[in-house]
């Protein structure tokens, strides 16, 4: 019936810094920035106002050096729960226009409106009509893309921000996005950017332009899917109403408010962190088949292992110690630890059949698995911290702040 699917990506203008000063009015003509905590060493820049950014304040950088640029910048702490609050209620203007909303974070949707059109107007009609609606009822601005495919939508409301639409048609794609710098493609980060610049790929038109036997023997198929991207090829579609994607791994990892100087220490965080993922395991009926863990020294040094597990586990115990076997086997300690981030891969569903090692004790891991099961049951009813293991109620130098679950959006 319709030619070619016709795809919106939403984006939030500065979202959480906007919702602060909708919150307190005082602070909408200051130069406003939303950060992490100092004092749990958190202390970067999670968003920044218009006004701020216009002084050269970017997303991730230290306070210290965001106030160098704005003497006069005013840090506030996030409140996430606002921020879901107002990320629902502009979700449900979206759903007036169509029930394909894809969220990517908090802040920002796909939408594909090719089924709206009879009754709302063309793509970018559409997009007019909801920038207008969420002004007006939530005081929020968004930057809305128009095309015909996610990878383009998404470059389009980049391209001009705030309080804009911006259409990026079929037939006139490459006049407008090819002379575009390769790092403004979806997927192409600064490592990927770094190494596309090395073979004199700077642009999005270099990119759609080289061979892409050459980007598969360079970076491997993800190298193919960029130039498929970069030719307008993409054709994924946007996920229905309601749509859970497959998970494919299960991580939680913190930055310690005090550098972690011994294993001992390391240890007690990996199991404070296995808890958390073997509950989520748990929750969603799966095991894991491998384990990874990332580790920041206090030099910011970012290094991560991982290794396959003999028999897969949603064990809190058997994860933290693979885990730490892992790190003890591959960190050399040459600085002390800052940050620490476990994550199972190899994901399995509890039902699968699999193969039991013949080297392991499962006697004894049935009994960790009652316990372990029963101990999540005391958690489920009376709380998280009702039941623990004694080595964690020592001091574990980990913020006392409440965890954030952000949903990770599916992949193209």
């Amino acid at each position: 019936m319709f030619s070619e699917q016709i795809i919106l990506h939403s984006d939030l203008n500065n979202f959480y810094a906007s919702v602060e000063c909708l919150k307190n009015p005082d602070l909408r003509d200051k130069f406003v920035a939303v950060c992490g905590s100092q004092e749990d060493r958190r202390g970067i820049v999670l968003a920044k106002n218009q006004r701020a950014k216009m002084m050269g304040v970017k997303t991730g950088e230290p306070i210290w050096q965001a106030k160098q640029k704005c003497p006069d910048l005013i840090t506030v702490p996030p409140n996430f729960d606002e921020y879901i609050k107002y990320g629902r209620i502009v979700r449900e203007i979206y759903y007036r226009y169509t029930d394909l909303v894809e969220p990517f974070g908090m802040d920002e949707c796909w939408l594909d409106v090719t089924g709206s059109t009879g009754l709302f107007g063309d793509g970018s009609q559409i997009a007019h009509k909801i920038k207008e609606h969420v002004k007006r009822e939530t005081g929020l601005t968004v930057s809305v893309g128009v095309s015909f495919s996610k990878i383009f939508a998404k470059l389009g409301s980049d391209i001009k921000k705030p309080d804009a639409v911006t259409c990026i048609a079929k037939d006139s794609f490459k006049e407008l996005v090819w002379p575009l710098p390769a790092s403004n493609l979806m997927g192409v980060g600064s490592a990927t950017a770094a190494r596309l610049k090395k073979y004199n790929i700077k642009t999005i038109g270099d990119l759609a332009n080289t061979d892409p036997k050459n980007l598969k023997v360079w970076f491997g198929i993800n190298g193919v899917t960029l130039w498929r991207c970069a030719n307008g090829f993409d054709n994924s579609g946007v996920a229905p109403f309601g749509y859970k994607s497959p998970i494919k791994s299960i991580g939680h990892g913190t930055t310690c408010v005090k550098d972690l100087v011994n294993a001992d220490e390391v240890w007690k965080v990996i199991l404070e962190l296995t808890q958390d993922i073997s509950r989520r395991l748990r929750e969603n009926k799966l095991l894991a088949g491998g384990v990874c863990i990332a580790v920041k020294d206090n030099t910011f040094h970012y290094k991560e292992y991982q290794h396959k597990i003999d028999v897969p586990t949603h064990s809190t115990m058997e994860i933290a110690k693979e885990a730490f076997g892992l790190f003890q086997k591959s960190y050399r300690w040459k600085n002390c630890v800052r940050a620490v981030t476990v994550r199972t891969i190899n994901l399995v569903s509890e039902n699968m059949p699999h193969q039991i090692s013949m080297l392991s004790d499962e006697t004894k891991r049935e009994k960790i698995e009652k316990l372990e099961t029963a101990m999540e049951e005391i958690r489920e009813r009376f709380g998280k911290k009702a039941i623990t293991y004694a080595c964690l109620l020592e001091d574990l130098k980990m913020s006392k702040a409440k965890d954030e679950e952000i949903i990770i959006p599916r992949a193209m």
